[in-house]
């Protein structure tokens, strides 16, 4: 394993790569919003019986944080959307982390980079 001192200094990597960490980052978060977006249906649909496109878009809505659009009426809906709500908080933050961290960690290393290059001490032998 190289020194830290080392990898801060290590150039950047290649745009390329940069842009295959990206693409990944967008594909975790779809599978990620999926996922969410499925288990909302699926509790909508078998705990209020709601058909399959009202809990799409109730389960959209929340997943949104613009709130719900049908009545909740059972007590074991309201247990589940006021989970989901709770769930879909975390879930947009943890998307947004995935989808900003590649473009982030690239701007902080890039910034890093240009500091050390700035205070780096002339070479010896020069005046």
């Amino acid at each position: 394993m190289e020194p830290r001192a080392r990898r801060r200094r290590a150039p950047l990597h290649p745009r390329s790569f940069f842009l295959k960490q990206f693409f990944r980052g967008i594909w975790v978060a779809a599978v990620l919003v999926a996922g969410s977006l499925g288990l909302g249906m699926c509790g909508y649909h078998f705990l209020e019986g709601l058909p399959w496109i009202d809990a799409l878009l109730n389960a959209s809505m929340i997943l949104t944080g613009m709130g719900p659009v049908d009545a909740v009426r059972t007590t074991a809906g309201k247990l589940f959307a006021s989970g989901y709500a709770l769930f879909s908080g975390v879930v947009f933050l943890t998307t947004a982390a995935v989808l900003f961290a590649p473009a982030l960690h690239r701007f902080l290393h890039r910034f890093h980079l240009e500091i050390e290059d700035e205070e780096e001490p002339p070479p010896k032998g020069s005046s």
